[in-house]
Protein backbone atom coordinates (compact mmCIF):
# COMPACT_ATOMS: atom_id res chain seq x y z
CA UNK A 1 0.00 0.00 0.00
CA UNK A 2 2.77 2.18 0.58
CA UNK A 3 4.80 1.41 -2.61
CA UNK A 4 0.93 2.26 -4.30
CA UNK A 5 0.43 5.35 -2.47
CA UNK A 6 3.85 6.74 -3.44
CA UNK A 7 3.68 6.02 -6.99
CA UNK A 8 -0.02 7.66 -6.91
CA UNK A 9 1.44 10.87 -5.29
CA UNK A 10 4.51 11.21 -7.62
CA UNK A 11 2.37 10.58 -10.52
CA UNK A 12 -0.49 13.45 -9.45
CA UNK A 13 2.92 15.48 -8.48
CA UNK A 14 4.48 14.76 -12.16
CA UNK A 15 0.75 15.20 -14.03
CA UNK A 16 0.11 18.55 -12.08
CA UNK A 17 3.67 19.77 -13.37
CA UNK A 18 3.66 19.14 -16.63
CA UNK A 19 -0.29 20.37 -17.13
CA UNK A 20 0.85 23.38 -15.56
CA UNK A 21 4.18 23.64 -17.77
CA UNK A 22 1.92 22.98 -20.96
CA UNK A 23 -0.44 25.48 -20.16
CA UNK A 24 2.11 28.19 -18.98
CA UNK A 25 4.18 27.80 -22.53
CA UNK A 26 1.05 28.15 -24.28
CA UNK A 27 -0.11 31.67 -22.57
CA UNK A 28 3.57 32.48 -23.03
CA UNK A 29 3.97 31.74 -26.47
CA UNK A 30 0.22 33.05 -27.47
CA UNK A 31 1.53 36.64 -25.80
CA UNK A 32 4.85 36.89 -26.96
CA UNK A 33 3.01 36.72 -30.17
CA UNK A 34 0.75 39.47 -29.56
CA UNK A 35 3.04 41.34 -28.31
CA UNK A 36 5.39 40.76 -31.44
CA UNK A 37 2.52 41.91 -33.53
CA UNK A 38 1.92 44.95 -32.19
CA UNK A 39 5.54 45.57 -32.56
CA UNK A 40 5.83 44.41 -36.25
CA UNK A 41 2.65 46.82 -37.04
CA UNK A 42 4.56 49.84 -35.06
CA UNK A 43 7.82 49.01 -36.61
CA UNK A 44 6.26 48.71 -40.67
CA UNK A 45 4.49 52.27 -39.81
CA UNK A 46 7.48 53.60 -38.78
CA UNK A 47 9.14 52.16 -42.23
CA UNK A 48 6.02 54.17 -44.29
CA UNK A 49 6.54 57.17 -42.84
CA UNK A 50 10.20 57.04 -43.51
CA UNK A 51 9.24 56.25 -47.43
CA UNK A 52 7.06 59.31 -47.65
CA UNK A 53 9.15 61.82 -46.11
CA UNK A 54 12.44 60.24 -48.60
CA UNK A 55 9.85 60.59 -51.42
CA UNK A 56 8.71 63.97 -50.80
CA UNK A 57 12.49 65.79 -49.39
CA UNK A 58 14.76 63.63 -51.77
CA UNK A 59 12.17 62.59 -54.63
CA UNK A 60 13.78 59.33 -55.29
CA UNK A 61 12.53 57.34 -58.25
CA UNK A 62 12.11 54.45 -56.45
CA UNK A 63 11.36 54.45 -52.64
CA UNK A 64 10.71 51.09 -52.31
CA UNK A 65 14.47 50.44 -53.65
CA UNK A 66 15.69 52.36 -50.73
CA UNK A 67 13.60 50.99 -48.44
CA UNK A 68 14.38 47.39 -49.15
CA UNK A 69 18.04 48.03 -49.21
CA UNK A 70 17.70 49.81 -45.56
CA UNK A 71 15.67 46.53 -44.36
CA UNK A 72 18.19 44.40 -45.48
CA UNK A 73 20.68 46.35 -43.44
CA UNK A 74 18.77 46.64 -40.50
CA UNK A 75 17.26 42.70 -40.43
CA UNK A 76 19.68 41.87 -37.72
CA UNK A 77 19.10 44.69 -35.37
CA UNK A 78 15.04 44.45 -35.50
CA UNK A 79 15.17 40.25 -35.19
CA UNK A 80 13.50 40.53 -38.27
CA UNK A 81 12.85 36.33 -39.80
CA UNK A 82 11.75 38.22 -43.37
CA UNK A 83 11.22 41.49 -45.18
CA UNK A 84 9.87 42.16 -48.26
CA UNK A 85 8.27 45.51 -49.54
CA UNK A 86 5.58 44.89 -52.16
CA UNK A 87 3.49 46.76 -54.55
CA UNK A 88 -0.47 45.71 -55.27
CA UNK A 89 -2.52 46.23 -58.77
CA UNK A 90 -5.78 47.05 -58.75
CA UNK A 91 -6.29 43.61 -59.50
CA UNK A 92 -4.87 42.58 -55.87
CA UNK A 93 -2.09 40.77 -57.65
CA UNK A 94 1.30 40.93 -56.20
CA UNK A 95 4.37 42.83 -57.99
CA UNK A 96 8.07 43.77 -57.28
CA UNK A 97 7.75 47.73 -57.08
CA UNK A 98 11.83 47.61 -56.67
CA UNK A 99 12.64 46.84 -60.61
CA UNK A 100 11.67 48.26 -63.78
CA UNK A 101 9.29 45.33 -64.96
CA UNK A 102 6.64 44.13 -62.81
CA UNK A 103 8.18 41.33 -61.85
CA UNK A 104 6.44 38.96 -59.20
CA UNK A 105 7.63 39.16 -55.98
CA UNK A 106 8.83 36.46 -53.67
CA UNK A 107 7.44 36.86 -50.57
CA UNK A 108 9.36 35.94 -46.94
CA UNK A 109 9.49 32.26 -44.87
CA UNK A 110 7.01 31.26 -47.20
CA UNK A 111 4.05 33.07 -46.73
CA UNK A 112 1.36 33.27 -49.63
CA UNK A 113 -0.22 36.51 -51.58
CA UNK A 114 -3.38 35.53 -49.47
CA UNK A 115 -1.74 35.61 -46.24
CA UNK A 116 -1.36 39.17 -46.22
CA UNK A 117 -4.55 39.76 -47.88
CA UNK A 118 -4.35 42.13 -50.71
CA UNK A 119 -7.76 43.02 -50.55
CA UNK A 120 -7.48 44.54 -47.55
CA UNK A 121 -4.32 46.42 -47.93
CA UNK A 122 -6.20 47.52 -51.49
CA UNK A 123 -8.84 49.72 -49.09
CA UNK A 124 -5.69 50.96 -46.85
CA UNK A 125 -5.76 48.77 -43.89
CA UNK A 126 -2.75 47.24 -42.53
CA UNK A 127 -2.68 43.28 -41.86
CA UNK A 128 -0.91 41.17 -39.21
CA UNK A 129 -1.42 37.68 -38.28
CA UNK A 130 0.50 34.45 -37.52
CA UNK A 131 1.73 31.16 -39.98
CA UNK A 132 3.29 28.04 -37.64
CA UNK A 133 5.61 29.81 -35.49
CA UNK A 134 6.10 33.48 -37.50
CA UNK A 135 3.98 36.53 -36.84
CA UNK A 136 3.74 38.84 -40.07
CA UNK A 137 2.54 42.61 -40.51
CA UNK A 138 2.00 44.49 -44.11
CA UNK A 139 1.55 47.88 -43.70
CA UNK A 140 0.29 49.48 -47.34
CA UNK A 141 0.96 52.90 -48.37
CA UNK A 142 0.91 55.22 -51.81
CA UNK A 143 4.31 56.04 -53.40
CA UNK A 144 4.59 57.88 -56.81
CA UNK A 145 7.08 56.20 -58.65
CA UNK A 146 8.55 56.99 -62.68
CA UNK A 147 8.07 53.74 -64.89
CA UNK A 148 9.10 55.02 -68.58
CA UNK A 149 9.55 57.92 -68.38
CA UNK A 150 5.39 58.38 -66.74
CA UNK A 151 5.37 58.64 -63.50
CA UNK A 152 2.35 57.11 -61.30
CA UNK A 153 0.72 56.29 -57.92
CA UNK A 154 1.30 52.84 -56.53
CA UNK A 155 0.21 51.16 -53.80
CA UNK A 156 3.37 49.50 -51.84
CA UNK A 157 3.34 47.76 -48.78
CA UNK A 158 6.26 46.93 -46.01
CA UNK A 159 5.70 43.31 -44.72
CA UNK A 160 7.80 41.96 -41.70
CA UNK A 161 8.05 38.57 -40.41
CA UNK A 162 9.57 37.98 -36.98
CA UNK A 163 9.48 34.42 -34.60
CA UNK A 164 8.61 35.79 -31.53
CA UNK A 165 10.85 34.65 -28.42
CA UNK A 166 8.95 32.08 -26.17
CA UNK A 167 11.69 32.50 -23.57
CA UNK A 168 11.89 28.48 -23.23
CA UNK A 169 15.70 28.39 -23.76
CA UNK A 170 16.22 30.34 -20.24
CA UNK A 171 13.47 29.26 -18.49
CA UNK A 172 13.52 25.63 -19.73
CA UNK A 173 16.23 24.26 -17.66
CA UNK A 174 15.01 26.29 -14.39
CA UNK A 175 11.78 24.15 -14.97
CA UNK A 176 13.05 21.46 -15.24
CA UNK A 177 15.51 21.46 -12.62
CA UNK A 178 12.38 22.92 -10.55
CA UNK A 179 10.30 20.07 -11.68
CA UNK A 180 12.71 17.61 -10.71
CA UNK A 181 13.15 18.66 -7.37
CA UNK A 182 9.34 18.61 -6.93
CA UNK A 183 9.32 15.11 -7.71
CA UNK A 184 12.11 13.80 -5.77
CA UNK A 185 10.01 15.88 -2.77
CA UNK A 186 6.81 14.10 -3.74
CA UNK A 187 8.09 11.03 -3.50
CA UNK A 188 9.70 11.66 -0.13
CA UNK A 189 6.72 12.89 1.55
CA UNK A 190 4.70 10.20 -0.36
CA UNK A 191 6.90 7.76 1.47
CA UNK A 192 6.72 9.72 4.85
CA UNK A 193 2.92 9.97 4.38
CA UNK A 194 2.49 6.01 3.32
CA UNK A 195 4.82 4.89 6.48
CA UNK A 196 2.98 7.25 9.11
CA UNK A 197 -0.63 5.77 7.70
CA UNK A 198 0.17 1.84 6.76
CA UNK A 199 2.79 1.10 9.69
CA UNK A 200 -0.88 1.39 12.19
CA UNK A 201 -2.78 -0.45 9.53
CA UNK A 202 -0.28 -3.45 9.13
CA UNK A 203 -0.42 -3.37 13.91
CA UNK A 204 -3.85 -3.35 13.49
CA UNK A 205 -3.74 -6.30 10.60
CA UNK A 206 -1.94 -7.88 13.14
CA UNK A 207 -3.90 -7.37 16.36
CA UNK A 208 -7.45 -8.80 14.58
CA UNK A 209 -5.49 -11.58 13.29
CA UNK A 210 -4.64 -12.83 16.60
CA UNK A 211 -8.19 -11.77 17.99
CA UNK A 212 -9.05 -14.05 15.32
CA UNK A 213 -6.89 -17.08 16.35
CA UNK A 214 -8.54 -16.67 20.54
CA UNK A 215 -6.21 -14.14 21.63
CA UNK A 216 -8.45 -11.91 23.15
CA UNK A 217 -5.86 -10.18 25.51
CA UNK A 218 -4.44 -8.15 22.32
CA UNK A 219 -4.44 -4.78 21.77
CA UNK A 220 -3.73 -2.02 19.34
CA UNK A 221 -1.45 0.49 20.49
CA UNK A 222 -2.19 4.18 20.34
CA UNK A 223 0.80 6.02 20.40
CA UNK A 224 0.50 9.83 20.85
CA UNK A 225 0.10 11.93 18.46
CA UNK A 226 -1.90 9.50 15.95
CA UNK A 227 -4.05 11.05 12.94
CA UNK A 228 -7.69 11.18 14.63
CA UNK A 229 -8.99 8.77 12.25
CA UNK A 230 -6.55 5.59 13.17
CA UNK A 231 -7.02 6.25 16.44
CA UNK A 232 -10.74 5.71 15.93
CA UNK A 233 -9.88 2.59 14.17
CA UNK A 234 -7.38 1.30 16.81
CA UNK A 235 -10.14 1.92 19.83
CA UNK A 236 -12.67 0.13 17.66
CA UNK A 237 -10.71 -2.55 17.25
CA UNK A 238 -9.80 -2.52 21.18
CA UNK A 239 -13.41 -2.20 22.38
CA UNK A 240 -14.85 -5.51 20.27
CA UNK A 241 -11.30 -7.31 21.60
CA UNK A 242 -12.67 -6.23 25.39
CA UNK A 243 -16.22 -7.05 24.78
CA UNK A 244 -14.99 -10.70 23.21
CA UNK A 245 -13.21 -11.15 26.16
CA UNK A 246 -16.08 -10.11 28.56
CA UNK A 247 -18.59 -12.11 26.19
CA UNK A 248 -16.29 -15.08 26.69
CA UNK A 249 -16.26 -14.79 30.67
CA UNK A 250 -19.57 -14.35 30.86
CA UNK A 251 -20.23 -17.23 28.24
CA UNK A 252 -17.84 -19.89 30.11
CA UNK A 253 -19.99 -18.51 33.66
CA UNK A 254 -23.05 -19.23 31.84
CA UNK A 255 -22.10 -22.46 30.79
CA UNK A 256 -20.69 -22.96 34.31
CA UNK A 257 -23.89 -22.10 36.04
CA UNK A 258 -25.82 -24.09 33.27
CA UNK A 259 -23.57 -27.56 33.94
CA UNK A 260 -24.79 -26.48 38.10
CA UNK A 261 -28.28 -26.95 36.78
CA UNK A 262 -27.95 -29.98 34.80
CA UNK A 263 -25.57 -31.73 37.32
CA UNK A 264 -27.01 -31.24 40.17
CA UNK A 265 -30.97 -32.79 39.29
CA UNK A 266 -28.90 -35.31 36.94
CA UNK A 267 -27.00 -36.14 40.07
CA UNK A 268 -30.29 -36.73 42.46
CA UNK A 269 -31.69 -38.54 39.38
CA UNK A 270 -29.19 -41.10 39.12
CA UNK A 271 -28.44 -41.25 43.23
CA UNK A 272 -32.09 -42.64 43.42
CA UNK A 273 -32.06 -44.76 40.41
CA UNK A 274 -29.16 -46.85 41.51
CA UNK A 275 -30.59 -47.14 45.18
CA UNK A 276 -33.98 -48.27 43.81
CA UNK A 277 -31.61 -51.27 41.28
CA UNK A 278 -29.73 -51.75 44.59
CA UNK A 279 -32.97 -52.20 46.19
CA UNK A 280 -31.60 -49.69 49.06
CA UNK A 281 -34.52 -47.53 49.44
CA UNK A 282 -37.26 -48.80 51.28
CA UNK A 283 -39.73 -45.83 50.10
CA UNK A 284 -39.63 -46.40 46.21
CA UNK A 285 -42.81 -43.73 45.92
CA UNK A 286 -40.59 -40.64 47.50
CA UNK A 287 -37.94 -41.74 45.48
CA UNK A 288 -40.08 -41.61 42.18
CA UNK A 289 -40.97 -38.59 43.37
CA UNK A 290 -38.51 -36.66 43.66
CA UNK A 291 -36.65 -38.34 40.24
CA UNK A 292 -39.99 -37.18 38.39
CA UNK A 293 -39.39 -33.32 40.40
CA UNK A 294 -35.70 -33.33 39.02
CA UNK A 295 -37.15 -34.59 35.74
CA UNK A 296 -39.31 -31.61 35.40
CA UNK A 297 -36.63 -29.04 36.80
CA UNK A 298 -34.83 -30.64 33.64
CA UNK A 299 -37.25 -30.22 31.74
CA UNK A 300 -37.66 -26.56 32.45
CA UNK A 301 -34.38 -25.78 32.00
CA UNK A 302 -34.16 -27.55 28.57
CA UNK A 303 -36.76 -25.36 27.61
CA UNK A 304 -35.56 -22.41 28.99
CA UNK A 305 -32.89 -22.63 26.80
CA UNK A 306 -34.60 -23.01 23.88
CA UNK A 307 -36.94 -20.26 24.77
CA UNK A 308 -33.43 -18.08 24.61
CA UNK A 309 -32.30 -19.71 21.64
CA UNK A 310 -35.87 -18.47 19.88
CA UNK A 311 -35.61 -15.35 20.99
CA UNK A 312 -32.10 -14.41 19.78
CA UNK A 313 -33.18 -16.08 16.23
CA UNK A 314 -36.87 -13.98 16.58
CA UNK A 315 -38.34 -17.72 15.95
CA UNK A 316 -41.35 -16.76 17.75
CA UNK A 317 -44.33 -15.03 17.52
CA UNK A 318 -46.12 -12.09 18.99
CA UNK A 319 -50.39 -11.53 19.15
CA UNK A 320 -50.56 -7.78 20.29
CA UNK A 321 -53.65 -6.67 21.36
CA UNK A 322 -55.41 -3.92 24.12
CA UNK A 323 -55.94 -5.87 27.22
CA UNK A 324 -55.94 -5.41 31.17
CA UNK A 325 -52.31 -5.80 32.74
CA UNK A 326 -53.33 -5.83 36.01
CA UNK A 327 -55.64 -9.45 35.43
CA UNK A 328 -52.97 -10.59 33.26
CA UNK A 329 -50.58 -9.93 36.47
CA UNK A 330 -53.39 -11.17 38.67
CA UNK A 331 -53.30 -14.23 36.74
CA UNK A 332 -50.26 -15.21 36.72
CA UNK A 333 -49.16 -14.26 40.74
CA UNK A 334 -52.14 -16.81 41.74
CA UNK A 335 -50.53 -19.34 39.55
CA UNK A 336 -47.46 -19.32 42.17
CA UNK A 337 -49.70 -19.59 45.14
CA UNK A 338 -48.48 -23.39 45.67
CA UNK A 339 -45.44 -23.23 45.22
CA UNK A 340 -44.79 -20.20 47.50
CA UNK A 341 -46.85 -22.56 50.36
CA UNK A 342 -44.21 -25.18 49.62
CA UNK A 343 -41.76 -22.80 50.17
CA UNK A 344 -43.21 -20.83 52.95
CA UNK A 345 -43.76 -17.89 51.49
CA UNK A 346 -46.83 -15.47 50.72
CA UNK A 347 -47.89 -14.01 47.22
CA UNK A 348 -50.12 -11.11 47.11
CA UNK A 349 -51.02 -9.12 44.24
CA UNK A 350 -52.06 -5.54 45.06
CA UNK A 351 -55.56 -4.90 43.23
CA UNK A 352 -55.88 -2.24 40.46
CA UNK A 353 -59.23 0.28 40.96
CA UNK A 354 -59.56 0.51 37.26
CA UNK A 355 -58.26 -1.27 34.24
CA UNK A 356 -54.61 -1.01 33.58
CA UNK A 357 -54.54 -0.60 29.69
CA UNK A 358 -51.60 -1.28 27.58
CA UNK A 359 -50.79 -2.99 24.15
CA UNK A 360 -49.23 -6.55 24.58
CA UNK A 361 -49.65 -10.14 23.76
CA UNK A 362 -51.29 -11.34 26.94
CA UNK A 363 -49.68 -15.29 26.73
CA UNK A 364 -45.97 -13.02 26.08
CA UNK A 365 -47.00 -11.41 29.00
CA UNK A 366 -48.15 -14.07 31.30
CA UNK A 367 -44.82 -15.81 30.76
CA UNK A 368 -42.60 -12.37 31.90
CA UNK A 369 -44.98 -11.99 34.94
CA UNK A 370 -44.41 -15.89 35.82
CA UNK A 371 -40.66 -15.12 35.45
CA UNK A 372 -40.31 -12.37 37.69
CA UNK A 373 -42.51 -14.22 40.17
CA UNK A 374 -40.12 -17.22 39.94
CA UNK A 375 -37.14 -15.22 40.78
CA UNK A 376 -38.75 -13.28 43.30
CA UNK A 377 -39.48 -16.69 44.71
CA UNK A 378 -35.81 -17.63 45.11
CA UNK A 379 -34.88 -14.48 47.24
CA UNK A 380 -37.92 -13.41 48.90
CA UNK A 381 -37.40 -14.20 52.75
CA UNK A 382 -41.77 -14.23 53.50
CA UNK A 383 -43.38 -12.31 50.82
CA UNK A 384 -44.07 -11.45 46.85
CA UNK A 385 -45.82 -8.78 45.64
CA UNK A 386 -47.12 -8.41 42.42
CA UNK A 387 -48.71 -5.04 41.19
CA UNK A 388 -49.71 -2.99 38.23
CA UNK A 389 -51.06 0.98 37.63
CA UNK A 390 -50.79 3.76 34.74
CA UNK A 391 -49.37 6.29 36.21
CA UNK A 392 -49.09 9.31 34.35
CA UNK A 393 -51.05 7.45 31.45
CA UNK A 394 -48.37 4.83 31.35
CA UNK A 395 -49.19 1.27 31.90
CA UNK A 396 -46.08 -0.89 34.22
CA UNK A 397 -46.17 -4.04 36.35
CA UNK A 398 -44.30 -4.88 38.76
CA UNK A 399 -43.01 -8.00 40.94
CA UNK A 400 -41.34 -7.05 44.33
CA UNK A 401 -39.36 -9.20 46.81
CA UNK A 402 -38.40 -8.60 50.29
CA UNK A 403 -35.05 -10.43 49.38
CA UNK A 404 -31.17 -8.99 50.45
CA UNK A 405 -31.64 -6.93 47.34
CA UNK A 406 -29.30 -6.14 44.39
CA UNK A 407 -25.73 -4.87 44.39
CA UNK A 408 -25.43 -1.24 42.77
CA UNK A 409 -23.07 -2.79 40.46
CA UNK A 410 -25.19 -5.76 39.17
CA UNK A 411 -28.53 -3.61 38.52
CA UNK A 412 -27.51 -2.39 35.22
CA UNK A 413 -26.52 -6.11 33.77
CA UNK A 414 -29.56 -8.35 36.11
CA UNK A 415 -31.12 -8.68 32.49
CA UNK A 416 -28.07 -10.14 30.46
CA UNK A 417 -28.59 -12.82 29.55
CA UNK A 418 -25.18 -14.74 30.62
CA UNK A 419 -24.79 -12.77 33.52
CA UNK A 420 -24.82 -14.94 36.72
CA UNK A 421 -25.47 -12.49 39.61
CA UNK A 422 -23.85 -13.00 43.16
CA UNK A 423 -26.68 -12.40 44.78
CA UNK A 424 -26.89 -14.19 47.94
CA UNK A 425 -29.43 -16.48 49.87
CA UNK A 426 -31.05 -18.06 46.46
CA UNK A 427 -33.45 -20.87 46.31
CA UNK A 428 -33.28 -23.50 43.80
CA UNK A 429 -36.34 -22.07 42.42
CA UNK A 430 -36.40 -21.90 38.42
CA UNK A 431 -33.05 -21.85 36.20
CA UNK A 432 -31.43 -18.95 36.54
CA UNK A 433 -32.58 -17.59 32.82
CA UNK A 434 -36.02 -16.43 33.28
CA UNK A 435 -34.79 -12.44 33.44
CA UNK A 436 -32.86 -12.49 29.97
CA UNK A 437 -36.53 -14.42 28.77
CA UNK A 438 -37.91 -11.25 30.22
CA UNK A 439 -36.05 -8.53 28.62
CA UNK A 440 -36.06 -10.17 25.54
CA UNK A 441 -39.89 -10.65 25.18
CA UNK A 442 -40.55 -7.58 26.96
CA UNK A 443 -38.49 -5.72 24.28
CA UNK A 444 -40.06 -7.56 21.73
CA UNK A 445 -43.95 -5.99 22.95
CA UNK A 446 -42.07 -2.50 22.67
CA UNK A 447 -41.76 -2.07 26.24
CA UNK A 448 -38.90 -2.05 28.70
CA UNK A 449 -37.87 -3.47 31.95
CA UNK A 450 -35.68 -2.23 34.71
CA UNK A 451 -35.02 -3.19 38.33
CA UNK A 452 -34.72 -1.10 41.40
CA UNK A 453 -32.78 -2.41 44.49
CA UNK A 454 -32.59 -1.78 47.45
CA UNK A 455 -36.21 -0.78 48.41
CA UNK A 456 -35.70 -0.18 52.11
CA UNK A 457 -33.18 -0.24 54.56
CA UNK A 458 -33.33 -3.69 54.84
CA UNK A 459 -32.90 -4.32 51.10
CA UNK A 460 -36.14 -5.69 48.92
CA UNK A 461 -36.06 -5.55 45.04
CA UNK A 462 -38.50 -4.62 42.80
CA UNK A 463 -38.74 -5.36 38.50
CA UNK A 464 -40.59 -3.00 36.84
CA UNK A 465 -41.88 -3.76 33.28
CA UNK A 466 -43.05 -0.74 31.44
CA UNK A 467 -45.89 -1.23 28.44
CA UNK A 468 -47.35 0.46 25.72
CA UNK A 469 -49.99 2.07 26.38
CA UNK A 470 -53.49 1.18 24.82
Amino acid sequence: MRRRLSIAVVATVTAALALSGVITLAVTVRSAQNTTRVELLRQAKGFVSAVHAEAVLVNRRNPAQSLRTVLVALRLSLRLDGEAVVAVDANGALYDPTTALAHAVTLPNGLAPRDIHPADLLAGRAVSGRKGQLVYAAVPYRATVQVAGTRRNELQAVVLVRRPPTGLASAGPAFLIAAVALIVLAALVANRLGHRFVRPLHAAEAVTARIAAGDLEARVPEPPGTDPELASLAASINTMAERLAHARGAERQFLLSVSHELRTPLTSIRGFAEAIEDGAVADTGRAATVIAAEARRLERLVRDLLVLAGIEARRFSLDLMPLDAAEVAAAGAAGFEPMADELGLRVSTEASHEPVRAVADPDRLAQVVANLVENALKYASGQVRVGAASPGGVPVVWVDDDGPGIAPEDLPRVFDRLFVSQRSGGRPVGTGLGLAIVAELVGAMGGSVRAESPLGPYGGTRMVVTLRPA
